[in-house]
């Protein structure tokens, strides 16, 4: 059978409707509890699921920053195009095993009707590499935070803590490295080398590599073209990406003041809140991001969040409200991200 992009949107589309069905009839609670949860949430439910309109936007702006710094005769490729398939994009990853095995490929499929398959391709996986680097980023930025916590007595500064911060310190490190050298010189081929090792992939990766292999080093070409001749794009496409995160923070913050965590109220009591709420993100989304072929991250997000809240001295209620409402709203935006594939 000859998959074309319509048949293929279809699969992805029916894909991500099987998995929220699964998601919602494997959550650990009762429906009655998460009614009560969401009930408990009342107003504050519509800022927490808000935010994110200005997250993705900030996320399709990073991204078409890249894509729109040498698209050849194509022409730019309009904002409320991006936004929509950044959405999409992110509902498939989410609801997909292994992340990207949903969303990229979709996006490369859409966004090849504007700029063609190889620009399209590039694109999509320089801003997924500028997306990681920014993940990368938010962590290493957040050591820093944590120690500057520690030492004002805010959070724990214990053994286990100070190794465990010292190994993201240099992962994180090693990772800037490696990006450095897939900027300059393109990283498909190597990444397709290095799946070629695993076991019983040898062969398929040969193979690929044999027939692709104008294609995928034209791809690894662009790749180095778009950062050489857009480090402008780059630089401001990556500052926008630790930006939104930063922006993420906020809905952990609307929580903590749901339950009434505020450190005494006032400015500067919301501004120490809203610093706790970055640590808290920081650490959620390394747990996640150590496992990610989970269907969104089922039970290591909730362990990140768990332990963030622990070593906060926070409320093991208080955790498991998070959880729950993060839940809510990631098939809030799964859903949303569906729809939006079914709207021409």
């Amino acid at each position: 059978m000859k998959w074309t992009k319509k048949k293929l949107t279809n699969l992805f589309f029916i894909l991500g409707v099987v998995a929220v069905v699964v998601m919602l009839f494997t959550f650990d609670v009762s429906f009655v509890e998460l009614w009560e949860h969401i009930k408990h949430a009342g107003l504050w439910l519509i800022p927490i699921l808000g935010i994110w309109i200005v997250i993705y936007a900030m996320n399709a702006w990073a991204w078409q920053r890249i894509t729109n710094s040498n698209t050849g005769e194509s022409g730019p490729v309009r904002f409320m195009r991006m936004f929509k398939l950044t959405i999409s994009g992110f509902a498939l990853n989410y609801a997909t095993p292994m992340g990207g095995l949903g969303g990229e490929p979709y996006r490369i499929m859409e966004l090849s009707k504007n700029i063609g398959n190889q620009r399209a391709t590039s694109s999509v996986i320089l801003y997924v590499m500028t997306h990681f680097v920014a993940h990368f980023s938010f962590w290493f930025i957040s050591l820093f935070l944590y120690f500057a916590l520690a030492i004002n007595g805010e959070v724990p500064f214990t053994l286990p803590i100070q190794i465990l911060m010292g190994i993201t310190f240099v992962v994180c490190l090693g990772a800037f490295y490696l990006f450095s050298r897939g900027y300059r010189n393109g990283m498909v081929v190597k990444i397709i080398q290095i799946i070629g090792k695993l076991p019983l992939l040898g062969k398929w990766s040969n193979r690929f590599l044999e027939r692709h292999s104008e294609s995928i080093h034209n791809v690894d070409s662009q790749i180095a073209a778009l950062h050489q001749q857009g480090k402008g794009a780059f630089v401001s496409s990556l500052t926008m990406e630790i930006m939104a995160r930063v922006v993420q923070s906020l809905e952990i913050l609307f929580m903590l003041l749901l339950f009434g965590v505020d450190n005494g109220g006032g400015f500067a009591g919301i501004m120490i809140t809203f610093l706790h709420s970055i640590v808290i993100l920081a650490i959620t989304t390394l747990c996640a991001n150590i496992i990610g072929f989970l269907p969104m991250q089922l039970g290591v997000q909730e362990g990140g969040f768990v332990l963030s809240i622990a070593l906060l001295g926070l409320s093991p209620a208080l955790g498991i409200f998070v959880c729950i409402i993060c839940r809510v709203r990631e098939i809030f935006w799964i859903l949303v991200g569906l729809v939006l594939m079914r709207i021409k």
